[in-house]
């Protein structure tokens, strides 16, 4: 590494960040350590702000420190280098879903405080404005009495649906509140478009792997599902998904394009908006599950890919089920030209949203507090990935491979294909560990040698050991 910072040792910054390298890689800055603000380096070395800057700019080029939002430059851990996934290849044929049982089976685990939640996604309770929630929803039971405890409109309450639709502009989407209708989550949501669009029989496009959650929508609606091939990196494959369109009756797709779950994988804004045009030019609705958007560990946020619909053909959905309150079932959909479709499916699924919880997410999100609370819980999961990264390199068998995830909070293992992650689940969950088998991500349940984990928890010994332990098991297998 510090042979990489040679070619700018002409320049004065390079001399400053090779200095540093040398300290990382010999331990005397260790991973967690926090580097001198920019302001004190620039002192120290009696150079100006922007060689400083500069000089930190490299070292975080270089993988070796990072910035966490208004806290400054930490020093990131070391790891040898695991390859990445391949671009997956399932078969891209309709086929039926049948994962409930084996879902059930897996997920009924115990309530069990003393389990390593490495399995279902759940932000730890300690990453959660609970306190803060706890004291809007009081005031607002209190302020708003008479209107708390009456029903909501179908489409949600306006105070909530102003602030869905002012957030949305900074994934790009030039929305009102009247193009938004609140749901029972982001499940309801994408159950609703999924019907507004779709009937028994039809076949739907997902990744692959793509998200269990949305496998059983599918299969409880009777529908089948077409996996399509997928870049861990860069999301659904452009030439794999107009191949299978050309090739089959396709009704919907249903794709998580910003930190896709469980691969990670983010669709770069010119994809998206090719992907637009493709669906838009086959009339083929797309159903877009953003609920990881928020989570992005770069300085923006990603479009959405309803930023590129001008043909009201995608209908975005999402919850804060992720980022503030999980228990709240508070999720929307912008449903484009389906709206009034979706609209009369709300009202005869659940016809309302609880009104009390809107208006407390509604407060929640028209003050800084979100994204104040955003920035921490961003910091703890990005460490949480990079540590959980670090242990696996170090403690699994070398034929393992990783994702290098932008966000969101999950990290998808592949294992040699020898290893079957349905034993490594259960010989894991003896050990009071929990992970998701990778039989769980496909329609046909392909996989069987992945897994994946939740990292939505601050990092802590407890999770080297529960990793160091899964590393050994894998090594035996």
């Amino acid at each position: 590494m510090i042979n990489s910072l040679d070619a700018q040792d002409d320049f004065l910054y390079g001399r400053i960040a090779r200095k540093f390298a040398r300290q990382i890689e010999e331990g005397v800055l260790r991973p967690g350590d926090r580097m001198p603000s920019v302001r004190k380096l620039s002192r120290t070395e009696r150079v100006s702000m922007s060689t400083a800057w500069q000089a930190y700019m490299l070292l975080e080029n270089r993988d070796l420190i990072r910035a966490r939002p208004q806290s400054g430059f930490y020093v990131r851990p070391i790891s040898k280098s695991l390859p990445e996934p391949e671009i997956t290849t399932p078969a891209s044929i309709p086929t039926d879903v049948s994962l409930s049982e084996l879902a059930a089976r897996i997920l009924s685990l115990p309530s069990n405080r003393n389990i390593v939640p490495y399995g279902a996604v759940n932000s730890a309770p300690e990453l959660l404005p609970i306190k803060k929630l706890n004291r809007i929803l009081a005031s607002v039971s209190t302020r708003a009495n008479s209107v708390a405890n009456a029903y909501s409109p179908s489409a949600g309450m306006d105070e909530l649906r102003r602030q869905i639709a002012r957030r949305s502009f900074e994934s790009g989407v030039n929305a009102v509140s009247e193009d938004v209708i609140v749901t029972c989550g982001a499940t309801e949501a994408i159950n609703l478009c999924l019907r507004a669009v779709a009937k028994p029989g039809d076949t739907i496009a997902v990744e692959s792997p793509t998200y269990f959650g949305n496998l059983q929508t599918i299969e409880s609606l009777g529908m089948r599902a077409i996996e399509i091939a997928t870049d861990p990196r860069d999301g659904v494959c452009l030439d794999a998904l107009a191949k299978a369109i050309k090739q089959h009756r396709i009704k919907a797709c249903l794709f998580v394009l910003n930190f896709s779950n469980p691969l990670g994988s983010i669709m770069p804004d010119e994809t998206k908006k090719r992907l637009v045009a493709l669906l838009a030019r086959a009339e083929i609705p797309l159903i877009e599950d953003d609920i990881y958007g928020d989570l992005h560990f770069g300085a923006a946020r990603p479009k959405a890919a309803k930023a590129f619909d001008s043909d009201g053909m995608v209908m975005l959905c999402s919850s804060v089920s992720k980022t503030i309150a999980p228990g709240y079932r508070i999720g929307w959909t912008l449903p484009g030209k389906f709206k009034s479709r979706v609209e009369i499916l709300k009202r005869t699924n659940t016809l309302t949203t609880p009104t009390l919880l809107q208006l407390a997410i509604a407060e929640f999100l028209e003050s800084d507090r979100y994204n104040r609370h955003l920035r921490a819980m961003k910091t703890a999961v990005a460490e949480h990935i990079e540590r959980a990264s670090v242990c696996i390199a170090k403690y699994f068998p070398t034929e393992t491979k990783i994702t290098r995830p932008a966000g969101g909070c999950v990290l998808w293992v592949e294992l040699p294909k020898s290893i079957d992650t349905l034993v490594l689940h259960k010989k894991a969950l003896a050990e009071g560990i929990s992970i998701s088998p990778g039989r769980l991500f496909s329609s046909t349940e392909q996989y069987g040698h992945c897994f994946r984990l939740n990292c939505g928890h601050q990092w802590s010994n407890r999770f080297e050991t529960a990793l160091k332990t899964l590393g050994k098991f894998t090594e035996k297998m």
